[in-house]
């Protein structure tokens, strides 16, 4: 019996030990024409052993960089698309930068910074301060959700500015107008629940009046009946 220990690394697991065997026969081949031919017959069966690489971006170039490395780095054949080097399937991804925000502010989100650098190019006028007023109220929001607790408007206001590196300044202004809009939606919707509530027992306090008044209304008609 021979064991997958006594056999040829696989160098890709996924495509299993077949696609591999069949890879090296490719290889032994004696002239190019007959190994491209090959080549294209296992790019084919590669391709139906794994179909989830269809839905990805370029999955044709995508199989035959993996039939390269199936073959070590060592194929002589005709393809459509040059093979990777070892040096290139080997180099490390650039680092991801991402946003740094400044302070413990992390639950107020990049598109918050963004808007912010917005609203710092824009020159003084309704448009600005139109913008500044959606910032602070979405920065209320995301506070309220991520803290679970009502915060002040006096509060968001000193946020805005650290954030803002002292560029756009509402500490001056009691409270934001317009950071009310939050609060009204939730109550109108408490509202809302609450008076489908009241409309749904009263059809329930109607429907059992009707089916009391049927009940009788059988009640005295049997009497009725056991009389004559």
């Amino acid at each position: 019996m021979e064991y997958n220990t006594q056999r040829t690394q696989l160098h890709m697991p996924e495509y299993g030990r077949i696609i591999q065997q069949l890879v090296e026969r490719c290889k032994e081949l004696p002239t190019k024409e007959e190994r491209s031919e090959m080549a294209m017959a296992i790019i084919d069966f590669m391709g139906q052993r794994n179909p989830q690489l269809r839905d990805e971006e370029n999955y044709k170039h995508k199989l035959w960089d993996h039939l390269f490395i199936l073959a070590e780095y060592d194929l002589d054949v005709d393809s459509p698309y040059p093979f990777p080097t070892r040096e290139q399937l080997a180099e490390k991804p650039k680092r991801m930068e991402y946003p740094k925000l400044q302070g413990d502010f992390k639950f107020y989100g990049k598109s918050i910074l963004q808007l912010i650098d917005k609203a710092i190019e824009l020159e003084p006028g309704d448009e600005k301060e139109a913008l500044i007023e959606v910032i602070a109220n979405n920065m209320k929001k995301s506070y309220n959700v991520y803290n679970k607790e009502h915060v002040t408007d006096d509060v968001i206001f000193r946020h805005l500015k650290e954030l803002s590196e002292n560029r756009l300044d509402l500490t001056g202004i009691e409270s934001l107008e317009k950071s009310k809009i939050y609060y009204t939606s939730n109550n109108n919707s408490r509202n809302n629940n609450s008076n489908n509530g009241r409309n749904n027992n009263a059809r329930n306090n109607s429907n059992t009046s009707n089916n009391k008044d049927q009940t009788n209304k059988r009640r005295h008609n049997n009497n009725h009946k056991n009389r004559k």
